[in-house]
């Protein structure tokens, strides 16, 4: 293994050793939550000083995507939270910082293009996503899933798109079906 990717991989592994207990009001509260104003910070900036998206970030880095979730075409980001990465399989993390192709693939599943706020993807089935696969969205009582995942905090704004914070990664297909998608 390489020194710089050693290294990111130790930091991502001692960052899910020391994940705080994630609260959807201190979320929202932090990255500025709710339906006002786009903020001035684009995608990054606002999960950067949310303080609870470290590993999202190492990776997106890794993955070479942290341009991208800079540039000005309005996104929305399912964003799992540390809690959420925590919650992975012992060593999937640093497995896929080795297959930035795989990585790439899970973060860009998470993505869907334009802005999608909490009213309107309670009003959809399904999103497609920029990896290319389509998430599925449904309503469960008062929450909001994509997938499996839950969504524990909505309408982060920043000057690029929305976040919505996700309990759990969720994970495209791999097979030979999706990939001809």
């Amino acid at each position: 293994m390489k020194p710089a990717t050693f290294a990111l991989a130790a930091t991502l592994i001692a960052s899910l050793l020391a994940l705080p207990a994630v609260s959807s009001a201190n979320l929202a509260t932090n990255c500025g939550g709710g339906e006002s104003a786009a903020a001035a910070k684009d995608i990054v900036d606002t999960a950067s000083a949310a303080g609870t998206f470290k590993t999202l970030l190492a990776a997106a880095k890794a993955a070479g995507l942290v341009d991208t979730l800079k540039s000005a075409a309005p996104f929305t980001v399912f964003a799992p939270s540390d809690a959420a990465f925590a919650k992975l399989p012992k060593g999937t993390v640093a497995a896929l910082l080795k297959d930035t192709k795989k990585l790439r693939a899970i973060l860009t599943y998470h993505v869907v293009p334009g802005k999608v706020l909490a009213r309107t993807a309670r009003t959809l089935k399904r999103a497609k996503t920029v990896q290319g696969q389509t998430i599925a969205i449904k309503v469960s009582g008062k929450a909001l899933h994509v997938n499996q995942a839950k969504v524990v905090a909505a309408d982060i704004n920043a000057s690029n798109g929305v976040i919505h914070v996700i309990d759990q990664v969720i994970m495209p297909r791999f097979d030979k079906r999706a990939a001809k998608r």
